[in-house]
């Protein structure tokens, strides 16, 4: 079997900053109790992210509007527009059950993400296109005969498990644009395969809203782009890109601390199963907190049975 060749970037002292950014930034998230987001903080992001992503590709409805629609209100508006967006909330209300590395799944994903909006939804390009800017032609994309080879390759490439996940995501987002399997949605599948991707490894990926961002810079997105089809190497668009999911979580980290309540924190505390602890314990996973926040959880935590405590001051102890 010929193995196939791993997509080209180099590994710049930008990119080690940024994963190395990232990786405490994630750490961060799950010891905060971030990675299992409430229902409704989910639901905002979920909005966020299908208006930002379809906004990108010229959609005119609201946020009001798509959460109008997830609540099954009637919404006055383009009718491709609203297709668009039904289409979405299908797909982002399932991305669970899609497979990271499966050329199947991936096609099943567009079928749902495209369905009434190109007559070949699911299914790779049987012609040649280009992507033309104004009057420039930006991008001449592979052959279409080659399409199901490439696309095969670069789904091999996401089962090697040398790489990191962090850096897939990225190669596979622009390598899928380079190639540009499909006639139309190839934008937005990037977008949302990434996600894929780095949620296979990294759940709060469910929960954050990196399209939000793309859709505020979207001029350095395409010209990561640009300068990494001028270099034959994704180093551009990596750097782009982790530089978004950096800002993204410091974004989550920033606005979730806030509005993390005492009860959620001594719910996760509880999760993890310690029997027996102090105060320096309790603050030890909740490192952001003030001792006399941490207090007071404590105080509530037992007026609510959820433990007791024995001794007094600083040589408190609780037991569950």
């Amino acid at each position: 079997m010929m193995l196939s060749m791993k997509p080209p970037y180099d590994i710049t002292p930008k990119i080690l900053k940024l994963i190395s950014s990232v990786s405490e930034k994630l750490g961060e998230v799950n010891a905060n109790y971030l990675s299992r987001q409430s229902p409704q903080l989910r639901k905002q992001n979920r909005i966020k992210t299908i208006h930002s992503s379809l906004q990108i590709e010229g959609n005119t409805l609201t946020e009001e509007q798509i959460t109008e629609l997830i609540e099954h209100k009637r919404v006055i508006g383009p009718k491709k527009d609203i297709l668009e967006v039904l289409n979405a909330i299908k797909v982002y209300e399932n991305l669970r059950e899609f497979k990271y590395a499966s050329n199947v799944s991936f096609q099943r994903a567009h079928r749902e993400l495209m369905t009434g909006l190109i007559n070949s939804a699911g299914q790779y390009r049987k012609k040649g296109v280009g992507i033309v800017k104004g009057v420039n032609v930006e991008h001449i994309a592979p052959p279409y005969e080659n399409v199901p080879y490439l696309m095969n390759d670069l789904f091999q490439y996401l089962k090697d498990s040398d790489e990191l996940t962090l850096i897939k995501s990225c190669v596979f987002h622009y390598e899928m644009e380079f190639i540009h399997p499909f006639l139309d949605g190839n934008g937005r599948m990037g977008r949302l395969w990434q996600t894929v991707i780095l949620m296979n490894e990294f759940p709060v990926f469910e929960y954050l809203s990196f399209e939000t961002l793309i859709s505020k810079t979207q001029d350095e997105y395409y010209k990561s782009l640009a300068l990494s089809d001028k270099s034959g190497k994704s180093t551009h668009f990596i750097e782009y890109m982790l530089g978004v999911i950096d800002k993204s979580l410091a974004d989550m980290l920033n606005y979730t601390g806030r509005i993390l309540k005492d009860i959620d924190r001594l719910s996760y505390f509880l999760s993890l199963g310690i029997n027996e602890f102090t105060r320096k314990d309790y603050m030890n996973v909740f490192k952001e907190l003030s001792s006399a926040t941490a207090s007071r959880d404590l105080k509530k935590g037992v007026s609510l049975n959820f433990f007791k405590s024995i001794g007094s001051q600083n040589k408190t102890t609780y037991v569950v």
